[in-house]
This record gives structure tokens, sequence and C-alpha cells, in this order.
């Protein structure tokens, strides 16, 4: 019996593997326009052993996002013990080092969460988990209007981290500071005053 034309590696080296190539794939393409067959030729291997590793796209799509997800969260963990304002500008930073270098992918999984069920539910789920995180480090105990201003505010950094890629006339700094000072100018609206705090 001949043996499978694809190598036969180790399964956490295959999965790491197509974790890899799903990042590039789903940067290239339109979530709707891959399909698990096209997804199996491009690694070299069957279909039915890439289902062995993910039964769906969308499992796919979840594993290699939830890998960048864990990229740009091993970024930022040193960044934890700083103070909240120093902490945000450090992870503004990174987040938007982050964008720079995975800038088809950033811009890919925006475009589909706009048409894609299953990734709008994924694009949700972390600005849930952003938005806890800001909130328990800037105002642990938030009024209504704390929680509303930082989900609005991240829909905003979106539109400007989008705007400045299109364009590419801001400085990363400048984006950074917009950023920051449109975040602590919404939860100044929304009543936030911590002490001894400036944008």
């Amino acid at each position: 019996m001949s043996e499978p034309s694809y190598t036969r590696l180790q399964v956490d080296e295959r999965r790491r593997q197509l974790l890899e190539l799903g990042t590039v794939l789903f940067a290239r393409h339109a979530y709707d326009d891959l399909s698990m067959a096209q997804i199996a030729r491009e690694a070299g291997i069957s279909k039915a052993l890439l289902y062995h590793y993910f039964p769906s796209k969308s499992d796919y799509f979840q594993a290699t996002l939830s890998t960048a997800a864990l990229d740009l969260q091993r970024r930022m963990e040193p960044l934890a013990d700083l103070p909240p304002a120093e902490a945000l500008a450090a992870s503004l930073d990174v987040f938007l080092s982050w964008v720079q270098e995975n800038e088809l992918a950033y811009r890919r999984v925006l475009e589909s969460s706009e048409t894609v069920a299953e990734v709008k539910s994924l694009v949700a789920g972390v600005r849930q988990d952003t938005a806890a995180r800001l909130i328990e480090g800037l105002a642990p105990d938030p009024k209504p209007s704390i929680r509303a201003a930082v989900r609005g505010w991240l829909g905003l950094m979106d539109g400007v981290c989008l705007d400045w890629l299109d364009n590419g006339d801001m400085s990363r700094e400048e984006v950074k500071g917009l950023l920051a000072g449109s975040l602590f100018g919404v939860l100044t609206a929304a009543g936030w005053k911590p002490p001894g705090l400036t944008p």
C-alpha cells in the first residue's frame, strides 16, 4: 500500500503549520471565498485530514483568529503592572504595531465581520473582552454610561485604524495620541473623573 503524498508530521507541528497557513489564506481571501477543499489543496493534505484537525471552516477560522489574538495578548502581558494611563498608551502602541504587521488580516477580519455571522460573533466577543479589561483597569465600578463609552470607542478605534491604513498620512504616534485622547474624551463625557489621570 503506497504512502499518502503529504508528509506525515507530528500532530502539534501539523496543526501549527495549518494555523500559519490559515493566517495567510484568510488575509488573502474573503471568508466566503475559501472552501475546506481549497484550504486542503493549499496545505498539500487531504480534505479528510483537514477535517480531522478542524471540523469546519468556522472552527479553522476561529483557531487562526485565536492564534493572532494570543500573539497580541503575549505582546501586551508585560504592560499589566503599569498605571492605567501608561498601560493604555503602551497597549495602543503594541496594538498599532500589530495592525501594521498584520494589515491584510486586520482588514479582512473587519470586512468579514460585516457579512459573515461567525466572524461577526467572533469580533463581538473580542470587543466585549477588550471592553471588560479596559473598564476593569480604568473604572472598576462603572456607570452604564462608562460601559457605553468604552464600547463605542472600540468601534471608533477600528475606523481610525482603517483611515490610517488607507491614507498613510499620520504617524503611529499621531494615531496613538488620537485614540488615547478620544478615549479619555468619551469617558469624561460619560462622567469618568479618576484622580491624577490626564489624557
